[in-house]
């Protein structure tokens, strides 16, 4: 079996995810080290990002991919080892869900604990470099951590942080760690006795929330310890095998998840409609209010895109699958975004 090849950096936390996905499917990779703008000798992404895989084309060359969520989607359909989605079709709607909310919203909240407060961006931004080469000179070294810092805390107008939505983020948070929490001592993953695909891109975030933004470290730390120890399990869960049996079923998974999609559908799903519709407008700012208090960022095309691909895995269900789900779904505030699939077809 051929090594998969990736650029990736620990202070990543999509390479995170990605690295910890591949160690638990026992799928042998090589995480390379280098500049976003990519290394010599492999394919150039056209939009530098971290992760960036070299996966084969059809004709045997590499070629540059980026997002994680539909290299995950092609890794299950070529590697069979320890499958990461449920063979129930509105469990895995759910996990596609979870994960959608971890690589879009959580996200958020890594991105304002790392760039918005200032003696986190001190901290993290030197490590950002080294962690790309570890040998460059103190010089060059200090003058792209001042230029990364600003382009990053530039972009904290497209992520959504300022001085009026920084409650809601910092509070969406503290509530994300509880739920987890008590998520994670029922059966120790989201869905289940082993790790899906959400628990992944949940880690991915956490990741560095946990271990490398001291803020939001101390936070988790002091509001659950079980977190902080899932973490450090999560980054290398080679050694649990994998069982069909040992996802949860749907009445189950419907249960247990009520405060995480409750949590998801107060915060994430809000934003993901009303940022469709400023697309669709050709609005290039996004207004609307979270948990009771006013949001206003730049609309953001991505995000357009996860809403379609939810969309995709919402219509593979069929008649009797969807009527659960949404019956499931009813009062979390999630239930609004099947309402909107169901008004488009």
């Amino acid at each position: 079996m051929n090594e998969l090849e990736f650029l990736g950096s620990p202070g990543s936390p999509y390479s995170m995810k990605m690295r910890a996905y591949l160690r638990y499917r026992k799928i042998p990779y090589k995480m390379l080290r280098g500049l976003m703008t990519g290394i010599e000798g492999y394919p150039k992404s056209k939009t530098p990002m971290l992760p960036t895989f070299y996966l084969p084309k059809e004709d045997g060359d590499l070629e540059a991919v980026i997002d994680s969520t539909p290299i995950i989607r092609r890794l299950e359909n070529e590697y069979s080892l320890k499958k990461t989605l449920p063979n129930d079709n509105r469990i895995r709607f759910i996990v596609d869900l979870i994960e959608d909310y971890a690589d879009e919203w959580l996200t958020k909240v890594m991105f304002h604990y790392r760039w918005a407060i200032e003696h986190n961006a001190k901290h993290v931004a030197p490590k950002l470099v080294y962690w790309m080469d570890h040998t460059i000179s103190e010089k060059i070294a200090n003058e792209m951590v001042a230029s990364f810092s600003k382009r990053q805390k530039d972009r904290l107008k497209y992520v959504g942080s300022n001085e009026i939505t920084k409650g809601t983020i910092e509070n969406s948070y503290t509530r994300f760690i509880t739920i987890l929490d008590s998520l994670l001592s029922q059966h120790g993953f989201v869905v289940g006795k082993q790790p899906s695909a959400a628990d992944f891109a949940i880690y991915g975030q956490l990741s560095q929330l946990t271990r490398v933004e001291p803020t939001s470290s101390e936070i988790c730390s002091n509001l659950s310890p079980r977190v902080m120890a899932w973490v450090d399990r999560v980054s290398d869960a080679s050694d649990i095998s994998f069982d069909s049996q040992h996802w949860s079923d749907f009445d189950e998974v419907c249960s247990n998840l009520q405060p995480l999609l409750s949590e998801i559908g107060k915060t994430y799903i809000p934003l993901l409609i009303t940022n469709a519709n400023a697309l669709k407008q050709d609005d290039n700012t996004v207004k609307l209010q979270i948990d009771g208090i006013e949001w206003i960022q730049d609309t953001f095309t991505y995000q357009g895109k996860c809403l379609i691909a939810l969309a995709q895995s919402y219509t593979s269900l069929n008649d009797s699958e969807k009527a659960s789900l949404y019956k499931c779904l009813q009062g979390t505030g999630c239930d609004v975004l099947i309402d909107e699939f169901n008004k488009a077809s």
